[in-house]
């Protein structure tokens, strides 16, 4: 992938909608040729789709954070099996360094979230956790 290339997704992922005559003129390159690469980025595997994104997507979780969590011994497995159980999470990412666990939690409202906090306290092996609320997306995949 080259320069050319990654400025064709940079587009894209802008706007995935845009015609191949917009794409041309913004990336100043032939139609033909945005064409072209897009199809051979298609056929490589680098892009695999192209996606819509509601605004009920956005707006399914005004309260949003990142829980970082340390857990004692080996329970790992067992812990993940039980917040894959909570409808709060969004996502479960295992990580290195201090924390074991980093959970994606989003609820409507701060109080649901504070509650969603509780549940996974609660989970034998949690020793320690950190809460950051996200504010803001500025880049969303």
């Amino acid at each position: 992938m080259d320069k050319v290339d990654e400025r064709l997704i940079s587009a894209l992922r802008h706007d995935a909608r845009a015609s191949l005559s917009d794409l041309a003129a913004q990336l100043n390159l032939s139609r033909t040729t945005v064409r072209s690469r897009i199809e051979r980025l298609q056929t490589r595997g680098d892009i695999l789709g192209f996606t819509v994104v509601l605004k009920e997507d956005v707006l399914r979780d005004p309260v949003r954070g990142l829980m970082l969590i340390g857990i004692e011994g080996r329970g790992t497995n067992r812990i993940v099996r039980q917040l894959q159980g909570l409808s709060e999470v969004r996502a479960i990412h295992t990580t290195n360094g201090r924390w074991d666990l980093i959970v994606e939690l989003g609820t409507e409202t701060l109080e649901d979230f504070d509650a969603a906090l509780a549940k996974v306290r609660l989970i034998e092996g949690v020793t320690t956790s950190e809460t950051n609320l996200l504010l803001a997306t500025k880049k969303d995949s």
